[in-house]
Formats: structure tokens, sequence, C-alpha cells
């Protein structure tokens, strides 16, 4: 079997995965949520697209130090490709929390301080986005905001795991899963349906990632194409 009918299995297989995932969501039992009711069946978006935003975003540090390595040009395009979605994830995990938030606290926002380091999650890498329209110049561009984006190791677990969790931060946000005590505490299938969920977003992900890196490999090679093409006629 050839690597694009493993691919084509691969999709149909995220997709049918997806869809148990989201009938498993909606279909389970309200009393096996707990305390939260039908409210906390965000849980099974909410959380994995926040698990997707920390992974993608651990990526792009990681091969911005490849590139700072080895200067090779895919590493830069990778690592603002998975920069990219670990913000649309972001955004989407930002908005599903809001939705939590208008149920349960009745506002969609209210300065949480898990919402407000996400605030400046957003920012950080809004920033990193904007430096990299703001040069011109490829190597420079990708030199700079490699240099930047390494600092997402850092930035990245302390807004996400311990700002949160300061003393005198204390907030509204519940902590779903695991308890004060370190123990799960979610009904078995309820956490039957989440792991799935994990597991379906970070194919997600994955397959979006790949796909990310072939449609700029390809616009890479067109505009290398049609810049040989122009010196060409000019001459």
């Amino acid at each position: 079997m050839g690597s694009k009918r493993w691919t084509d299995v691969g999709k149909w297989a995220l997709g049918v995965w997806m869809v148990a995932v989201l009938l498993g969501a909606f279909l389970l039992d309200a009393r096996r949520l707990g305390t939260l009711g039908q409210g906390a069946r965000i849980i099974f978006f909410h959380i994995p697209t926040a698990w997707v935003t920390v992974l993608a975003l651990i990526v792009s540090s990681v091969l911005s130090i490849r590139y700072l390595a080895r200067r090779r040009r895919e590493d830069d395009r990778r690592a603002a490709n998975s920069a990219g979605l670990g913000i649309l994830f972001c955004l989407l995990a930002t908005i599903t929390g809001s939705i939590f938030a208008r149920i349960t606290w009745g506002a969609f926002w209210n300065w949480d301080p898990r919402e407000t380091t996400i605030f400046v999650l957003l920012l950080f890498y809004a920033a990193y986005f904007a430096l990299r329209a703001a040069v011109g110049d490829e190597e420079t561009r990708a030199t700079l905001s490699a240099a930047y984006n390494v600092l997402g190791l850092v930035v990245v677990p302390f807004l996400v795991f311990i700002a949160p969790r300061l003393p005198g931060l204390a907030g509204l946000h519940p902590e779903p899963i695991v308890n004060v005590r370190g123990e799960v505490d979610m009904d078995a299938q309820a956490l039957l349906v989440f792991l799935a969920s994990l597991v379906g977003f970070t194919g997600i992900y994955l397959w979006a990632f790949r796909l990310a890196n072939r449609i700029a490999l390809a616009e890479e090679r067109m505009n290398a194409l049609e810049e040989a093409v122009g010196s060409a006629a000019g001459r």
C-alpha cells in the first residue's frame, strides 16, 4: 500500500474517530458529568483544544531551535505553521472556555487568571507574527523570529501552567479532571470520551500541520519558479 493510500486511510479513520467522539460527548448521560451537568460537555472540547495549543506552540519553539542550529528554511517554515495552528487552537480553547464561563459564571469573560494568561499568550504570538510580517529579508526574518520564538519554551508553560496557580491568584476556573489530591476525578465513561477527544484533536493537529507544510512548500516552489521565469524573460 502506497503512502497516499495510507494517508487517505488515516484521514478517514480520523474522521470516523471524531464522529464517535462527538456522539460520545453529546449522548453521554448527563448524570455522569458531575455537578456541572450539561455544561460540563464543553470539557470534551475545551481541554483538548487547550492541550493542542500547548503542543503546537512547543513544537514551534523546538523547530525554531532547529532552525538556529541548522539554518534550514524548512524548519523556520514549519515553526511558523505550527505556531499558526497553535494560535488557531488557542482561539478555539478561548471560545469554548468563554461558553463555559457564560453557563457557569454568567458572563463570557471574567478576567479569571487563566483567561488573563491566555490573553497574554495571544499577544505574545501576535507579536511573533507581526515580527515576521515586518522584516522583508527572508534570512533575517527567519533568524529574528526564531530567536523570539525560542522564548515560547518558557512563556507557554509559565502562562498556561504556573501563572494561574500563583499564590494570591485564586480564580473561578475549576479543576475538572484532576482534583487537589492529584487523583482523576471523572466518571469512567466520561473519562473515556475525554481521552478519545484528546487523541482525536491531536490527530487533527498532526494532519493540519502536515497539510500546512505541504501547501507552504508548494507556494515556495511556485514563487521560485515565477522568479526564474521572470529572470529568463528579462534577459
